[in-house]
Order: structure tokens, then sequence, then C-alpha cells
């Protein structure tokens, strides 16, 4: 049948009773935002004046259905599946299945109820937080266990290691994040010599600037912001990787062919993010100080005076304390990464929404960390 109006070939539905608690719904045509409408409305009133046990959608006619076709098929399995009755789809073509197994059912009704579960009360609100919380701490806990027991083996037998992969991921990580880690840092470096030369040349102290500079770097501002700035740049990209392989059920065909995930694409990740945040780390701190250069020579000192300071306030103690640390912010940062991308739900927002939970963990655990090595430092006198 035609729309004589626009053209736009309507789609039509048939209600056909199988048995007395069977009930076929053949849909032809096309579903989209224009259409569905009608298709909608006349399914609705067959499902509820026949009220079957068993609901069963013929597709073999569907040729196209846009998302508002997908939403009608599966408010009509929530609704069965509500009554207590069972629902499948029979003749859906290859490319709608695909598209239909991308929208997890559970999520909608999750969203439907939402707004009649009744109000939590104080206490209620504090356990079910808490048992949020120790739930992330179990996962995380869990996942630290399979990376390390796949890195052990991995380096206990080098050729299981996707050598290829972790090249280009290196190459990714680190040399592709070079002028971005470079120009933060030398900003960093620059604000903070010059917002500390302001009060210090008060008390004629400001050649200490570059001392300042130098401490700073090596032991925190230097490991911290390059660990930011990958975070944000590569993490993220782990969690997009892994978000869109979960959502396109590339994870579970790996799991089927018998290839284990961690150990086939997080490990790679891992071992070249461990390579390469200390090198981009010296390479950052050396921008730092580049920056505190500027702010020293605009204050009149000279380029002899300001590399005698950072020589001898500046050791290879507080160096390799930094970089020490920043090993443990790699494995945060490809293992936070590629956890929230593989823990990704299904839907549009999916790969996006994990992208964003990796950025946040990422730096809220590399904060915490940093913490726990400064009382480590303090207490070791470094």
């Amino acid at each position: 049948m035609n729309n004589e109006g626009s053209g736009r070939e309507l789609p039509t539905v048939e209600a056909a009773a199988e048995n007395q608690n069977s009930l076929r719904l053949r849909i032809n045509g096309r579903l989209d935002v224009y259409s569905t409408g009608k298709v909608w409305k006349e399914s609705v009133s067959a499902i509820e004046k026949a009220r079957p046990a068993e609901l069963i959608v013929d597709a073999g006619g569907l040729r196209y259905c846009d998302a508002s076709g997908m939403a009608l098929l599966i408010d009509l399995r929530i609704h069965q599946e509500k009554r207590g009755g069972s629902f499948r789809i029979e003749g859906l073509n290859e490319d709608l299945d695909k598209l239909y197994r991308l929208f997890n059912p559970e999520d909608f009704t999750e969203a439907e109820e939402a707004d009649t579960r009744r109000k939590l009360n104080f206490i209620e609100l504090i356990g079910k937080s808490s048992a949020a919380v120790w739930e992330e701490i179990r996962v995380h806990i869990v996942f630290t266990g399979q990376v390390t027991v796949a890195l052990m083996r991995a380096l206990l037998n080098p050729l299981r290691i996707r050598w290829s992969d972790m090249l280009l991921t290196s190459e990714k990580f680190g040399a592709n994040s070079l002028f971005i880690i470079a120009l933060v840092n030398f900003l960093v470096g620059l604000v903070i010599a010059f917002q500390s030369a302001i009060p210090m040349k008060q008390y004629g102290a400001d050649v200490f600037v570059a001392d300042l500079i130098v401490i700073a770097y090596f032991k925190e501002l230097g490991p911290l912001m390059t660990a930011f700035v990958v975070n944000g740049r590569s993490g993220s990209a782990f969690a997009a990787e892994l978000g869109t392989m979960k959502v396109n059920e590339e994870l579970d065909a790996l799991n089927t062919m018998g290839l284990d995930p961690v150990s086939f694409l997080v490990v790679p990740k891992v071992l070249a993010a461990i390579v390469m945040l200390p090198l981009l780390t010296i390479f950052g701190n050396l921008f730092g100080l580049i920056g505190g250069l500027v702010v020293i020579l605009s204050l009149g000192y000279t380029f002899s005076t300001y590399m005698n300071e950072i020589t001898a306030s500046g050791t290879y103690v507080m160096l390799l304390a930094g970089l020490f640390k920043t090993l443990f912010f790699a494995v945060l940062i490809a293992g936070v990464g590629c956890l929230a991308g593989m823990r990704a739900s299904k839907g549009p927002s999916a790969v996006g929404d994990a992208a964003t939970t990796a950025v946040v963990t990422g730096i809220i655990l590399m904060i915490v960390v940093d913490g726990i090595f400064g009382v480590l430092y303090y207490i070791l006198g470094i």
C-alpha cells in the first residue's frame, strides 16, 4: 500500500493466531520514523486482544528498519516478557539481526522502572553505595590478577607476545604523544616558575626558582603531568578500542575461538605503556625545565646560572624516584583503559561512557598511588 501524498510505502502488520496460546505478527515493508507509529498501535492492539502465551514476530518481509523500528521490536519483547510470556523473532535478515543484537532489553527495562522504584532512605543509600564501591574494587582486583598472570606467562614465553601489536601501540602511545606532552609540560613549567618568582623576588630569592622547578618536576610534576596527558589521550583510546570490540561482539568471538582477550589484547598494551611512559616522562621533564629557563632568563639571570642551580639541586635519586612511579602509572593507564572497554555495555553511548570511565578512574587511581609513594619516599628520606 502506498501513501499517495508522499509516495512512501507504508508497512503492514498481520496478526494470526497459530493456536490458542500463540500469536504470529507478520510485519512487511519498511519500519522508519514516519511509519512505525501505525504498526506499533496495530501490534499492541492485537497483542492486548489475544494476550498470547507465545508471541512470534515474523520479520521475513521486513526490508528496512531504523532505530524507531528496533524500538518497536524491543518494546514488544519487553511487554510480552513482563506478562510472563515468551517472545521470538523469525526471518530477520543478517544486517537487521546485527542491529537488533546491539540493543539490550534489560537496559530499557531498568530505565522504565526507574521512575516507579521507591526512594531509598539514607541508610539504604549508604549500603547500596558501599556495595557498589566494593564491587568495583573486587572487579579491579580480579582484573589486576588476570593481567599479572598473563604478563608473567608472556615474559616466561616471549613468543606468546604479539610484538607487532606492541610496537604499533608504542608508536601511538609514545611517539604520537611527544608534541602534546612537550607543550603541556613547557607551559606548566613556565607558569609554575613565573608564579613562584613573583613572591620569591620580594625576598631576593628568585634565583631559587630553578631549584624549585627541578625538584618539583623530577619528583612530582613531570611524572604526574605526563601521565595525566597520556591517560586522557591513550587511556581513553584503549577504552574506545576494546569498547567497540565489545559492542561488536569481537571479544565474545575471541573467547569462542579459545583466545584469552587479556593475553591477546591487554598484555601488548600494558607492555607498551611500561616501556614508553618513563621515556615520555624524561621528555616532559626536559620541557618543564625549559619552561623554567624562560622565566629565569627573563629575570636577568644567565643560562649558566640556571644550569648550576638545577645541577646542584636535582639528583639522580629524585629523577629515578619519579621514573619509578611512572611504571605503576603506566600499568594503571593501560589496565584501567582496557578494563573500561571490556566492561562496556551495549548501545550507542557505550563506547563514549567507557572512555569517560577510563579517564576519570585512571586520574583518581594515579593520584592515590602518587600519595602512597609520597608517604613512602618521605619515610625513606627521598
